[in-house]
């Protein structure tokens, strides 16, 4: 099946809840006027085989497709991962924006702050480094006082900290600087333990994220609660996640 076809599928039925058997058959005879009976079943099978499409129930389906997710990353973001490449270049760390969240939230944060966590033996070193090299507001493993008075009040706060061993990050390339990311599955889980740190996202706001967050990209749960379980936050998101979104939790959370 064209790719072509397969995208314009995922456009036409991407916002309905439900679509029948008969309503993907009209959709298909519009590209194939001679299409067979026999023919749209192979073409189901495709769709289902690809996760297009998925059924739930009898001549039912739900488009099951949803599109990777890519962060807008801003200049400072840039800067910052330049700078850590050029100092640090092969020691794990990962870096990420709350401003990617403004995506997900009802109320938009103008402030946003940048995470960046590196291996404990470097967060010194990097501290120091990027404090002498850019002109932003650097907090090293910030305590209460410095989120209350010090990173709210900042125009450019930028959080420095240790990664947690085996975090979920990806690798990211732009304008020729390679460097590592949070994965949405590490960002809702740093949301949901980081309380203090990311105050204004709490309760209904994080539903609310985590809700955007599953219905629009595909979040991959066993690495999400894989991580959240070496936060120790594992079965306190699962019961958070439980309350405030059930019902696109079926069949993903064991008791």
């Amino acid at each position: 099946m064209p790719k072509i076809i397969e995208n314009k599928i995922i456009e036409e039925f991407k916002n309905k809840e439900k679509f029948s058997r008969d309503e993907l058959f009209t959709f298909f005879i519009h590209y194939e006027p001679n299409l067979k009976e026999s023919t749209f079943g192979w073409r189901i099978y495709d769709l289902k085989k690809k996760n297009i499409i998925k059924t739930i129930g009898r001549g039912m389906y739900v488009i099951s497709y949803k599109p990777k997710y890519k962060p807008i990353i801003s200049e400072s973001l840039l800067k910052i991962a330049r700078k850590t490449e050029e100092r640090l270049d092969g020691i794990n760390y990962c870096i990420w924006d709350t401003e990617w969240l403004n995506e997900f939230t009802q109320h938009q944060i103008s402030n946003p702050l940048i995470i960046i966590e590196i291996e404990r033996d470097f967060i010194d070193s990097l501290y120091y480094y990027l404090n002498d090299h850019l002109r932003m507001d650097f907090f090293l493993n910030p305590d209460d006082k410095d989120i209350q008075f010090y990173i709210t009040e900042s125009n450019a706060p930028v959080v420095i900290k240790r990664l947690i061993t085996r975090a979920p990050t990806v690798k990211q390339k732009d304008k020729k600087v390679s460097y590592s990311i949070a994965t949405l599955e590490k960002i809702m889980v740093d949301l949901f333990a980081d309380d203090k740190l990311f105050h204004s996202y709490q309760g209904s706001e994080m539903g609310r994220i985590y809700e955007n967050i599953i219905n629009n990209y595909n979040i991959n749960f066993t690495r999400l609660f894989s991580y959240a379980k070496r936060r120790k936050k594992e079965q306190e998101i699962k019961h958070f996640m439980d309350t405030m979104i059930p019902n696109l939790l079926n069949n993903i959370i064991d008791d």
